[in-house]
């Protein structure tokens, strides 16, 4: 299993940056995918998951308007739409498969995640 985060970057607030993931070594179309983030010292955060099919999509409250998770199967590619940024999006963020929820847990229970991408929004 191999995912690979790209499109982070530096951002002023207010500005938008779309992430994308490509994934490999396994049947993407198969299975849900998730986006979580880690802002420096501070625990991992649940951001959004992607069902299988792309029907069904879930985001934490605070991204929710702003953000659009979506994926392209064909391609093997997840993707993270990031509009109106804000300082405390802020973070790396990670791809991982499976379905998750907002509940705290240790990165390491994300068992199949890339490296991470860093998003700064800063003026």
């Amino acid at each position: 299993v191999q995912l690979v985060e790209s499109g982070g970057g530096m951002v002023q607030p207010g500005g938008s940056l779309k992430l994308s993931c490509a994934a490999s070594g396994f049947t993407f179309s198969n299975y849900d995918m998730t986006w979580v983030r880690q802002a420096p010292g501070k625990g991992p955060e649940w951001v959004s998951s992607i069902a299988s099919g792309g029907r069904n999509t879930y985001y934490r409250d605070s991204v929710k308007g702003r953000f659009t998770i979506s994926r392209d199967n064909a391609k093997n590619t997840l993707y993270l739409q990031m509009n109106s940024l804000k300082s405390e999006d802020t973070a790396l963020y990670y791809c991982a498969r499976g379905w998750y929820t907002d509940y705290p847990r240790p990165l390491s229970d994300y068992s199949y995640r890339g490296r991470g991408i860093q998003v700064t929004v800063s003026s």
